[in-house]
């Protein structure tokens, strides 16, 4: 998979997802469709994140940890196409 930038990630979510606050609902893959977790988190490493913990939560990724501001974020992506689905203190 192509590296993608996480302010690109953040964009595809937050535009396409009307419910960004509503409970996660990620689709569920087979595992050989899962997008790599290491891009991910070197995608938002790259943007300043600092990840605390990185989990897998149901059919989501689901990353705690800071912003490049230093606010708490929790975030949970689409396990294929590593689109946000919910993400709260992106925000606050």
């Amino acid at each position: 998979m192509k590296k993608i930038g996480f302010s690109l990630l953040l964009a595809m979510g937050l535009l396409g997802s009307q419910a960004a606050f509503a409970a996660a609902d990620c689709k569920s893959y087979p595992k050989e469709e899962w997008a790599s977790e290491d891009t991910l988190k070197e995608a938002m490493e790259a943007e300043g994140y600092t990840i605390k913990k990185f989990k897998i939560d149901g059919n989501c990724y689901e990353i705690y940890g800071r912003s490049k501001e230093g606010k708490k974020v929790e975030i949970y992506f689409d396990m294929k196409t590593l689109a946000i689905v919910k993400a709260i203190g992106l925000k606050d």
